[in-house]
């Protein structure tokens, strides 16, 4: 059985990735009615969309189909990571730029916020949301006894159902704080998809199109690059010199340090655009 704290840690965090965007779209465009930050927040969105989900994603996903990929992810994975880092932030710039040119002449702060939220809201839908959608509908058949039935029925036909026991064991045993970690960090990557959207936003408002895309670009690689380091540091690939646990600790603290500074850099460039205009 999935424990109650299980499911409950589950539901918020399927809550802050799935319902939260949209009611914070709701009351932001009704908030500012006029100013156009219903299509700016559809622009950065669809930026995200089109680039990670449609354009990067597959490339990755045949890239890891090949043997010599994935011996060089293996071999050599602070590379590896180097190069997620940088694809996702320069695929992810490429989105927020586009978005940021077609807005032209129509950017303004209450614009680049919304493009924004857009772009952190849609990953936060698609990467997490959905997942835990499954997450919960397996919690739900392994609780009613359904999802046994179904392994039974696996093996029954002969197919491995190795995948299926790791999902059960990963649900009914996993400590329910590490989901609401998920929600959490998905809070703190939404300010700093703001933070980068506005930077991108403002310097094409400002007519210095490379700055932007050139800051948000090298501030977005080094993040993710940090992650994906600490993570494997925990892992058999950089030979778990730290503990997962530790792991935990060095990422949650340094995605909220950043967070933090996000929301600054943010609050400057509102000062920054009022006095331009």
């Amino acid at each position: 059985m999935v424990s109650a704290a299980t499911i409950a840690t589950v539901s918020i965090t399927l809550f802050i990735c799935l319902v939260l965007p949209v009611i914070v779209y709701l009351v932001y465009g009704i908030k500012n009615k006029g100013k156009g930050v219903w299509t700016a927040w559809l622009l950065g969105a669809a930026g995200f969309f089109v680039f990670q989900i449609l354009l990067r994603s597959p490339i990755l996903s045949v890239l890891s189909m090949t043997s010599w990929f994935t011996a060089f992810a293996t071999k050599h994975y602070v590379w590896y990571c180097l190069l997620l880092a940088l694809t996702a932030a320069l695929f992810e710039a490429a989105g927020r730029y586009i978005a940021a040119k077609l807005m032209g002449k129509k950017l303004t702060y209450v614009r680049g916020l919304a493009a924004g939220l857009g772009h952190g809201s849609i990953e936060a839908m698609v990467i997490v949301g959905l997942t835990y959608i499954n997450n919960l509908a397996y919690i739900i058949m392994i609780n009613t006894g359904s999802f046994d039935a179904v392994i039974e029925q696996t093996a029954a036909l002969g197919v491995d159902t190795t995948q299926l026991l790791m999902v059960k064991e990963s649900l009914v045993s996993a400590n329910p704080g590490i989901f609401l970690l998920a929600g959490y960090e998905r809070v703190l990557t939404v300010i700093l998809h703001i933070a980068l959207s506005m930077i991108v936003c403002y310097f094409v408002s400002q007519k210095k199109d490379i700055v932007g895309v050139v800051a948000c670009v090298l501030i977005h690689g080094t993040v993710d690059f940090i992650v994906a380091l600490v993570n494997g540091m925990a892992a058999e690939y950089l030979g778990n010199v730290i503990s997962a646990s530790l792991a935990y600790i060095i990422i949650y603290t340094f995605l909220t340090a950043v967070a933090a500074l996000s929301v600054i850099v943010i609050h400057r460039f509102r000062l920054r655009w009022a006095t331009a205009a």
